[in-house]
Parts: C-alpha cells; sequence; structure tokens
C-alpha cells in the first residue's frame, strides 16, 4: 500500500483522538482550548481527505474503510469524553446521556446495515446522502463548542455546542430512517 496525503490525512486523523482525549483531561491553561482546535483540524479533514482523493483519484480500499471508522471514532470518544465530564462537574448530564447514545446508536446501526447491504451487492442504496452530510457537521460544530467550553467573545460555547447537539440528534434519527427506509425492501425479502 502507497501512501498519498489523502491517506496519511485520514491516519493523522485517528492519531490525533488520543492527543485530544489527553488534552481535555490535563489540568493545564487552555488545554481543553488546544484540544478543540486539534479537533476542529482532524474534523475539516474528514472532509478534506475523501476530497482529494476523489479529485486526484488516489481512492484506496484501505482509506474508504479507514476513513468512516476514523470519524465514528472521533466523534465517539469526544462524546464519551463530554459526557462523563458533564457528571464528574454536577452538570445535569441525563440528556446529554440519551444524545450521546442516539448518536453512537445510529452510527453502529448504520455501520452494521452497510456491512449487511454490502454482502448483499446493494451497498451503493445506503450512499451517504445530503442529510448524513449535514448531520456530520452539525455534529462535529456541536462537539467542537463543547470542547471549547469556557465563553469567548461573550459567547456560550459550550451551551450553544449543547443545544445544537439536539438539532444534530435529530439529523441523526432523520438520516437514519433515510438509510433504513431505502435497505426496506432488501429486509423484507425472504431467504426461503
Amino acid at each position: 500500500m502507497r501512501l498519498n496525503l489523502p491517506l496519511v490525512l485520514t491516519l493523522l486523523r485517528v492519531a490525533v483522538i488520543p492527543v485530544v482525549l489527553g488534552l481535555f483531561y490535563v489540568s493545564w491553561p487552555h488545554a481543553r482550548q488546544i484540544a478543540c482546535v486539534l479537533y476542529a483540524a482532524a474534523a475539516i479533514t474528514d472532509w478534506l481527505d475523501g476530497y482529494l482523493a476523489r479529485r486526484w483519484k488516489q481512492t484506496t480500499r484501505f482509506g474508504a474503510f479507514l476513513d468512516p471508522v476514523a470519524d465514528k471514532l472521533l466523534v465517539a470518544v469526544c462524546l464519551v469524553m463530554l459526557l462523563r465530564d458533564a457528571y464528574v462537574q454536577n452538570a445535569p448530564a441525563d440528556l446529554l446521556g440519551v444524545l450521546v447514545a442516539i448518536i453512537i446508536g445510529r452510527e453502529i446501526t448504520i455501520s452494521a446495515l452497510r456491512e449487511w447491504m454490502a454482502e448483499l451487492g446493494a451497498r451503493t442504496s445506503v450512499a451517504v446522502s445530503w442529510v448524513g452530510k449535514w448531520k456530520t457537521a452539525v455534529q462535529m460544530t456541536a462537539i467542537g463548542m463543547m470542547i471549547w467550553q469556557i465563553p469567548t467573545f461573550g459567547l456560550p460555547w459550550y451551551d450553544l455546542g449543547y443545544w445544537l447537539l439536539f438539532v444534530a440528534a435529530a439529523l441523526t434519527i432523520w438520516s437514519m430512517v433515510i438509510y433504513l427506509r431505502a435497505a426496506w425492501p432488501m429486509m423484507r425479502e425472504s431467504d426461503v
């Protein structure tokens, strides 16, 4: 396997996850804000690596596998990290727990659905939709705002991110329904 820039960006996205996690929990001044900047860079590469791979015709099977894994790992780790932090800070975390469960549960469901559809040779019927792309953008933005946490320029970033996560959860459910509806005719077929 040859390394190319899109693949390197994907690998860097995976490599930055433990760094973001570590910075989130250390008590250094501005560690969370540094974690947020690294997270934002990783979130941008989620779009950039795929765009460059297609544009430069440098798509690889490994890259096609690793890209969604990197995205899901980044989101899941950060959501769990934020949920744990809410409980430690004695913040109202019950509703946040529901949002995290919706988002991570959807990711697991759609990953399993795509794998199953690929086995049937119908992977393209559950290709990423525009709702899925909006879900990812809103979700990544909300998580970044919550990681930043401290109010800046008079804006309560954590609170804004928290409420934006509700929008992300709604888009999450909507996109899951779209994928499941696309796959439903094949699910109804009997093997007998």
